[in-house]
Order: C-alpha cells, then sequence, then structure tokens
C-alpha cells in the first residue's frame, strides 16, 4: 500500500478490508502524550479544521464538448489548463493551498511553536493531485502525517470520499465511501497514520435528518472506527427540541431510525458564520479569547473549546490572508493569551484526563425530529414516522427532513432542479448493489465500477447549478451503467 494512492492510474480504494479494520482497532490516546499538553493547564481552546476538495471530471472541450472519450481528470487540472476562463487563473494559487501547511507547521514547529491544523482531503482531490504527477504535494504532505517531529500536531479527519450530500446519497454507498477514503489515505499515508484518523468531517456539513438515514450514517462512522464528527450548530437540537445552549462543549450525537434502534457518535460543534473568513482570520482564536474559563458538565469543571472548518483554498480571505494571520497567531499571539491550540481527538483525549468522557456528554440529535418523535410516540414504525413528517410539513413551511437534511447553509437545496440526475444515480447505484451484492475486491470490474458510482455523487455535480456540472454527472453515470453492463 505504498505510492501514491494508484493502481494502474486508478485510486486504491478496496482490497485491504482486513488491514483497515485492523488498524481503526489500535486504540490510543494517540496526540496528548506527545503533544506535551496538560489538561489542567487548559482553561479556553480552540481547533480549526481545512477542508479541501476538487472533483474529477471528464476533460472534454473547454465548452463542455462531447465528453464521452474523455480521460478523467481533476478540476484543479482542467482550470491549470485553462487559466483564461472564468476565476481558472487562481488554479496555481489553489495548488500552493493544497500543500502549503506542509511548509507552515515545520516551519512554525522547528521554531519552537506548537500550531495546531486539522486536515479534511477528498478522495477525489488525493487521487487528483497524484494523476496530474503533482507527488511533490503529496510529498509535503507526507512530510506532516508521518515525521515524528510533526505529525503530533497535524490531525486529519476522515470524510466519503468523492465528497456527496449524505442526506441524499443511498446509505448503502455512504458506507463504500467511507471505507473507500480509508483505502486510499492508507495507500498514501501508511498504516499507522490512518489509526490516528477517529475524527469525521461531513460533507458540506450535511447531516441526514431523516432518521433512517440519520441512523445509518451514524452507525457506519461507529462501525468503521470513528470516534467523533463534526456537526454544524444549526444542523442539531437537544433532545427536547431546543437549539444547542453550549457549542464550546461535545455532545453526544443520537441517532434513532424508525423501528426505534439508536447508534450514537461524539459530536463537536462548529458554530455558524461565514466559515472561509473566521478561519481565514483565525476568528475561532480571538472568540476563545472571549470565554470565561472552565465550565461545568456532568459535574466535571471542562475548558471550553471553540471549532471551525473551513475550505483551505476558496476566496481571497483564504488564499491571502490566512498565512500571515496563522503564523502571526502562533508565533506571536498565542503566548500569554490563556488559550491552548487544540485538535480534536486531542482535546476529547485531554477531557478523559479530567474525568470526563461520553457518558457525561450533552445528548443531541438532528434537527426537526424532536416534533417526529413527539407525534410518533412509543411505538415507532415506518409507516407512524412517514405520517408524522408529512403531518409535520403541513403544519411549518421550514419544516424540511429527508433528502435535504441540515447543512452549512439552510439557503441552498441540493435536490430542487436535480431531480432527474438524482433518479439517475439512484437508479445506477441499484443496478451496482444488485450486481455487487457482496464486495469483490479482487475484481477489476468491481473496483472501476465503484470508483464511477462514487465519482457521479459528488456534491460538485449540484453546487454550481445546471449546465456543465449535471453533464460531468450524467457522463459519468452513463460510463457507470456502461462498465456495470459488461459481461
Amino acid at each position: 500500500m505504498k505510492g501514491y494512492g494508484m493502481v494502474d492510474g486508478w485510486p486504491v480504494v478496496t482490497g485491504h478490508e482486513q488491514e483497515i479494520a485492523q488498524a481503526m482497532k489500535v486504540k490510543g490516546p494517540f496526540y496528548a502524550p506527545v503533544t506535551g499538553v496538560r489538561a489542567p493547564d487548559v482553561e479556553a481552546a480552540f481547533a480549526m479544521a481545512l477542508h479541501m476538495h476538487q472533483p474529477m471530471v471528464p476533460e472534454g472541450r473547454p465548452d463542455g464538448g462531447d465528453m464521452r472519450n474523455a480521460g478523467l481528470i481533476s478540476y484543479l487540472d482542467y482550470m491549470m489548463k485553462h487559466q483564461n476562463i472564468h476565476d481558472n487563473h487562481n488554479a496555481p494559487v489553489f495548488e500552493w493551498c493544497y500543500r502549503r501547511m506542509g511548509h507552515f507547521i515545520p516551519e512554525l514547529v522547528d521554531a519552537g511553536k506548537s500550531p495546531r491544523i486539522m486536515l479534511d482531503y477528498s478522495g477525489d482531490l488525493l487521487w487528483g493531485l497524484a494523476l496530474m504527477g503533482k507527488g511533490d504535494v503529496l510529498d509535503d504532505l507526507r512530510r506532516i502525517t508521518n515525521d515524528p517531529r510533526y505529525w503530533p500536531f497535524v490531525e486529519w479527519l476522515g470524510t466519503f470520499w468523492s465528497h456527496p450530500v449524505a442526506p441524499s446519497t443511498p446509505a448503502s454507498d455512504l458506507r463504500l465511501h467511507v471505507r473507500a477514503w480509508q483505502e486510499h489515505f492508507a495507500s498514501i499515508f501508511g498504516l499507522e497514520a490512518l489509526s490516528r484518523v477517529r475524527g469525521f468531517s461531513l460533507p458540506e456539513m450535511a447531516l441526514p435528518n431523516n432518521p433512517d438515514q440519520g441512523y445509518e450514517v451514524v452507525k457506519a462512522l461507529g462501525e468503521y472506527g470513528y470516534q467523533w464528527v463534526m456537526v454544524q450548530e444549526h444542523t442539531v437540537e437537544n433532545l427536547d427540541g431546543s437549539g444547542i445552549k453550549n457549542p464550546h462543549v461535545p455532545h453526544l450525537l443520537v441517532a434513532r431510525n424508525s423501528t426505534g434502534e439508536e447508534a450514537r457518535i461524539i459530536a463537536l460543534i462548529k458554530t455558524q458564520g461565514s466559515d472561509t473568513k473566521l478561519v481565514g482570520q483565525l476568528q475561532p482564536f480571538y472568540q476563545a479569547k472571549s470565554l470565561s474559563g472552565r465550565q461545568e458538565l456532568g459535574g466535571v469543571k471542562i475548558p471550553p473549546c471553540v471549532f471551525q472548518i473551513g475550505d483551505g483554498e476558496n476566496g481571497g480571505v483564504m488564499m491571502n490572508e490566512f498565512p500571515p494571520k496563522y503564523k502571526s497567531v502562533f508565533n506571536n499571539e498565542i503566548q500569554g493569551s490563556g488559550v491552548t491550540a487544540l485538535n480534536g481527538t486531542e482535546y476529547l483525549e485531554l477531557l478523559a484526563q479530567l474525568g470526563c468522557s461520553e457518558d457525561k456528554f450533552i445528548p443531541i440529535q438532528p434537527v426537526w425530529q424532536h416534533r417526529v418523535w413527539a407525534k410518533v410516540g412509543n411505538n415507532p414504525s415506518p409507516e407512524a414516522v412517514a405520517r408524522a413528517i408529512e403531518q409535520c410539513k403541513k403544519e411549518d413551511w421550514r419544516f424540511h427532513m429527508d433528502l435535504d437534511g441540515g447543512n452549512w447553509t439552510q439557503n441552498l437545496s441540493w435536490t430542487k432542479g436535480y431531480e432527474r440526475e438524482l433518479t439517475e444515480i439512484e437508479n445506477v447505484s441499484a443496478l451496482f448493489h444488485e450486481k455487487f451484492k457482496t464486495p469483490q475486491p479482487a475484481s477489476d470490474q468491481y473496483r472501476r465500477a465503484l470508483i464511477h458510482l462514487m465519482l457521479c455523487e459528488t456534491s460538485c455535480f449540484r453546487y454550481w447549478g445546471q449546465g456543465i456540472f449535471t453533464d460531468y454527472a450524467r457522463e459519468i453515470v452513463r460510463r457507470t451503467r456502461a462498465i456495470l453492463e459488461e459481461d
């Protein structure tokens, strides 16, 4: 499982299930014993993550043209080749953004500083970089992932392989995405590095609030070894339906399906706001400075922690303002501020030292579910839940569930206007699972079909509206179907 995550030009996404499962069974703590931070010394903290993604697309012509025989390339590669179109001139800056933490972390650590960052890279992006011949970018990331001088300050977050929107992606496919990302990450950075990946980042912060879909996602994350998930503040609620009162302490996400089964996972809450600007200007640090000391949780005094995630490359703030601000905070401002920089798993490890574990965390659930369970009562069933959802929709036009769920913004639908594409993806997904009732890692057909199925589910094919991106989706669906129909 060495190299840049490819075999014959295709990404490694299957074939090492037993090794992956063993790596994810390794017990922590991972970070707290080596970072030197002592729980009694932390009064307030902040943690930030950078999200990175570029879809894979059929190359075709710059105007879209005939894509049927075009090879798959990273959209970053497409931008590099067509820098005269739109804002594609930013492509070289994007590439620098993907590698630059591999430079910033060593620079700060070698200067005696104690920086922190969490990284969330989609499988699409990792494969695309390798396919472009950007092994040097991956080498820079490898340095801070594997070198014992640097990896304690960097935490990778798992994600769905090709960045699908969880509420409107078949749950059976989401499981494939979870494991594919683990396989791909391990093929680039190694099994030991994978064993430390215990937090999960939901693409577009999209948390399913349909009871059955939410349950399947939370259950899958637990089964595949994840300890916690980052959620957006307004996508969750307390069990009584009220809003989150203290987002700066850990919560316990409880997902209940329509038959009453429950799955649970620790939730670290990302506060609302303009994500990229907040991260780019290091606002979580300044917010942490304003918090008034330790807070009680389950009878234990713990330090609050401000969590935030933003795109690592998009926008002028992230491109231009983040580097000097990040270095300024860790070189100068954090010393003597009363604030400690941590990563997610490290924060939970420190709380465990204080005697605060998940049995003390505040239980929450996906937004709007209180209304549903209040109507369903103590005898849940798929029929009762479906009736309750319909009643809630009639009573309140704001009520939303099913395919849109909750995400980083409530001003964007991931389903309206994309019904045709969603139907085609659902149909080809059903064909995939009919043909491959059990995974067949040794089958080349299975591997190629799996890769194409995941590729057509990326959020980018809906985020940018109708046009070339939906054309990309349809073409990749066509290719997936063609592979499945091979003899």
